[in-house]
C-alpha cells in the first residue's frame, strides 16, 4: 500500500510538472498573437502522442496518466490551433 501511494504521488507530481511546462508557451503565443517560433510538425506529432498516452492511461485506469494527458492535450491543442491561426 505504501509503495502504491508513493508511486501515485510521484505520478501526480510528474504529471503536474510536465503539463505545466506547456503553460509558458501557450501564454506567450496567446499574448503576442504570434506563433512563428512554434513548430507545426512538432505539435502535430506531440498531440498525436498525447492522445496515445491518454488512451493508454484509460486502458490502465491510471488516473495520473489520464489527468495529465487530458490537460496536456488541451494545452497542446490550444498552441497548435494558435499556430494555425497566427502562423
Amino acid at each position: 500500500m505504501t509503495n502504491f501511494l508513493s508511486a501515485d504521488l510521484i505520478g501526480y507530481f510528474a504529471a503536474c510538472l510536465t503539463t505545466a511546462a506547456f503553460i509558458p508557451q501557450a501564454w506567450l503565443t496567446w499574448r503576442r498573437k504570434r506563433a512563428e517560433g512554434v513548430s507545426l510538425g512538432m505539435y502535430i506529432i506531440l498531440v498525436s502522442g498525447v492522445i496515445m498516452w491518454l488512451i493508454y492511461g484509460l486502458m490502465l485506469s491510471a488516473l495520473p496518466i489520464i489527468i495529465a494527458n487530458m490537460v496536456t492535450l488541451m494545452l497542446a491543442m490550444f498552441i497548435l490551433v494558435m499556430k494555425l491561426v497566427y502562423k
